[in-house]
């Protein structure tokens, strides 16, 4: 039951591990541009041997990273839920929809397939590969840097009166703030088990059983959340935070020749998992 309240140690994304590795030395702005285009490969891919590619690509970069693998193998724990619920869905009526492959079972409108095993299979493996590579971003990458890459990554659609500095202080702070709300969490739930509340001792698999369980703490969660939100409306006006107004930086980032490297090996990996005919 103790497992159950580490929420903070589950949430890898929007944490920052310095481990001085040159992954977290690289130009925000190129690691960004790489992440974006092996995730669209990722999702893009469908084959096994594919995956598997990708799979291995991702555990060397918590190799380069210094990272140790268990941050991304714990990120995985609270996705868990999600994708058993998604694999469910789509074994029973994927294969309604599906052309090809060999009907295994045909019941009402329950159809497997070997297709939609393979969706499931291909489906499962392409979350664990997205939440790794996400885990190596915010793991490697401050705030601050992610904030100022992504910004200046979008820098050209300012040409067409896109707020690029405000979509990118909005999405830093939404990642900022997972692990914020996974502490707060922690604390509400530990609260209420101190109050007889049952946190845990259902069955891993019953779902919907340990969601209802949750629903306590959902309020309070919310109240949390609006003042968290308060606190930095005022942090941000009392440093004279005007939205849409020109602003300069202190950081000005220059490329470097592993930025380069760094944005080739993305673009050579996303060619191999999308250009190489895989057998399987």
């Amino acid at each position: 039951m103790a497992a159950e309240f580490e929420l903070t140690r589950n949430i890898t994304i929007g944490q920052y591990l310095p481990t001085g590795s040159v992954i977290h030395r690289l130009d925000p702005r190129y690691k960004l541009a790489a992440y974006v285009i092996i995730v669209i490969a990722i999702a893009m891919c469908s084959s096994y041997l594919g995956n598997l590619v990708a799979l291995a690509f991702c555990l060397w970069l918590f190799w380069q990273s210094k990272i140790p693998l268990h941050y991304g193998i714990s990120g995985i724990k609270p996705a868990v839920p999600f994708i058993i619920i998604l694999g469910v869905l789509q074994l029973l009526f994927y294969g309604g929809v599906a052309t090809g492959g060999t009907v295994y079972l045909a019941y009402a409108f329950v159809k497997i397939t070997s297709a939609s095993i393979k969706l499931v299979i291909v489906s499962a493996v392409r979350f664990v590969e997205i939440i790794f590579i996400s885990s190596v971003l915010t793991l490697s990458t401050s705030t601050t840097q992610l904030t100022h890459g992504m910004e200046r990554l979008l820098s050209p659609l300012e040409k067409w009166k896109f707020p690029v500095h405000a979509f990118a202080v909005v999405i830093t702070i939404a990642v900022r703030f997972v692990p914020t709300f996974a502490m707060e969490m922690e604390k509400m739930m530990k609260a209420q088990a101190s109050r007889g509340a049952e946190f845990g001792t259902g069955e891993w698999w019953r779902i919907v059983k340990r969601t209802r369980d949750m629903f306590p703490i959902i309020i309070p969660l919310f109240n949390v959340a609006m003042t968290r939100a308060e606190d930095l409306i005022l942090a941000m006006e009392a440093r004279c935070y005007t939205p849409g107004a020109a602003r300069s930086t202190y950081n000005h980032y220059r490329a470097a020749p592993r930025d380069y490297a760094a944005l080739a090996i993305g673009i050579l990996t996303a060619m191999i998992l999308l250009i190489v005919p895989y057998p399987l």
